[in-house]
């Protein structure tokens, strides 16, 4: 694994996942109560051995550059690194990123110096998997491939997500369709599970030579990988599926978010934090322990610094330095907490100001909800979609797919029914 290089792509707008992504990238939204999504792919590749990584950046960067800067530091004899690599405009090139490839492709000249490197692994930047990248890396040296996708069996209503394939019996890809629609599924099918996930879909992650990958890109203006440069190099080159069977979920969207961050509660969770040898690494934030004062907690995760007293937390996460006061009830809820104690003072000034205090006030209600970082909820609120609406827009909250989205700053005044 020497000789494998990460290369992990930070995403664009994210739309599909707003308000979380109002002001940050996808990759820097927080998950699980104290990590953030970043978290999982550069750790699967220190995990493997990978400890040359590079990040690629656009949209709403800052936090995401920032906890990558304070939670990756290695030492100075190792040679690994995370390094980020911001979009840029140069006297070649004046536009910003227009896809996956294209940031590969603008980004590729810091790869090239690296002349010990023989592959490199691309991933994303906002999936959640714990995946073991040797395996994929042997298989692709095993067979003496070009370009090798990891592969998962998806269902027809997820594999409309995904790019599709087909295969040979000896794992070539013979054929790929990215983002079918479900009336252009016939035909694809690749597998016959009982399960009904019969179709191969790509999980975004790729195995290329080095060598191969920078003359692809400097010989194409393709923008996307799994929409132009996989469908265009099948027949042409050694393009193989290395196939994964383990827990994975593309988190595009505030309900499959919602779903993957409370599936952590799970007595079993399919994606375990909890793996001796295959830590999750993040930023180490020194802070004390969590302080539950006649509390009811059932099936819940409570990160540290958190403080609450007297509240019934069940189905939920609760962030770092969350602070839940008396009589409030949580349920399949994710809280985000906060990113900085306030003081003595700062408690003052706000209730001078008629201001709630950073955190989740007393005798409060919140069902079915994602609360982000730095919300002010007074007391006697209730965030439980009372007129049972879909999808909303409002000042100080949203609603997608049902789930109440409490976006970061906001401020929910004591008494407001949502």
């Amino acid at each position: 694994m020497q000789g494998v290089i990460g290369v992990i792509l930070g995403g664009g707008q994210g739309q599909r996942l707003f308000p979380l992504t109002m002001m940050r990238s996808k990759p820097a939204v927080p998950l699980g109560g104290k990590y953030r999504l970043i978290d999982i792919p550069i750790s699967n590749c220190l995990n493997s051995g990978i400890n040359r990584v590079f990040v690629l950046t656009q949209f709403n960067s800052a936090s995401l550059n920032r906890h990558i800067a304070q939670t990756f530091k290695f030492d100075t004899f190792g040679g690994g690194f995370v390094e980020i690599l911001a979009a840029e405009q140069t006297p070649d090139n004046s536009n910003w990123f227009q896809g996956t490839a294209d940031a590969v492709r603008k980004s590729v000249k810091h790869l090239v110096p690296y002349y010990d490197a023989k592959n490199v692994v691309i991933l994303s930047g906002d999936q959640l998997c714990q995946i073991d990248l040797r395996q994929i890396v042997g298989f692709h040296e095993q067979n003496d491939a070009d370009i090798t996708i990891a592969a998962i069996p998806a269902n027809g209503q997820t594999a409309t997500r995904m790019g599709i394939m087909k295969l040979e019996n000896d794992g070539r890809i013979s054929a790929f369709f990215e983002k079918p629609k479900t009336e252009e599924l016939a035909g694809w099918e690749s597998l016959n599970r009982d399960d009904g996930r019969n179709f191969m879909g790509s999980m975004g992650i790729y195995v290329f030579r080095k060598d191969l990958l920078v003359d692809i890109l400097m010989e194409s203006e393709a923008a996307d990988f799994g929409r132009d440069i996989i469908p265009q190099s099948i027949g042409r080159y050694g393009v193989f599926a290395w196939q994964f069977d383990g827990y994975w979920e593309d988190i595009g969207t505030i309900r499959s978010f919602y779903d993957a961050n409370l599936a952590l509660t799970d007595i079993t969770p399919q994606f375990n934090f909890y793996k001796a040898r295959r830590p999750i690494y993040t930023n180490r934030r020194n802070l004390p322990s969590s302080k539950l004062n006649n509390c009811v907690i059932h099936q819940a995760i409570i990160s540290e610094g958190s403080v609450l007293s007297g509240a019934d937390i069940k189905h939920s996460i609760i962030g770092v330095r969350t602070r839940v006061g008396h009589g409030t009830t949580i349920q399949h809820s994710v809280i985000m907490g906060a990113d900085y104690f306030e003081t003595i003072d700062q408690m003052a000034q706000n209730a001078s100001m008629g201001r709630p205090n950073i955190g989740i006030g007393s005798n409060c209600t919140i069902i079915n909800a994602i609360v982000d970082k730095n919300v002010r909820i007074g007391d006697n609120v209730s965030i439980i979609n009372a007129h049972n609406m879909h999808d909303k827009d409002d000042e100080n909250y949203f609603i997608r797919d049902g789930i109440i989205v409490v976006p970061k700053d906001a401020w929910i005044r004591s008494g407001t029914v949502i």
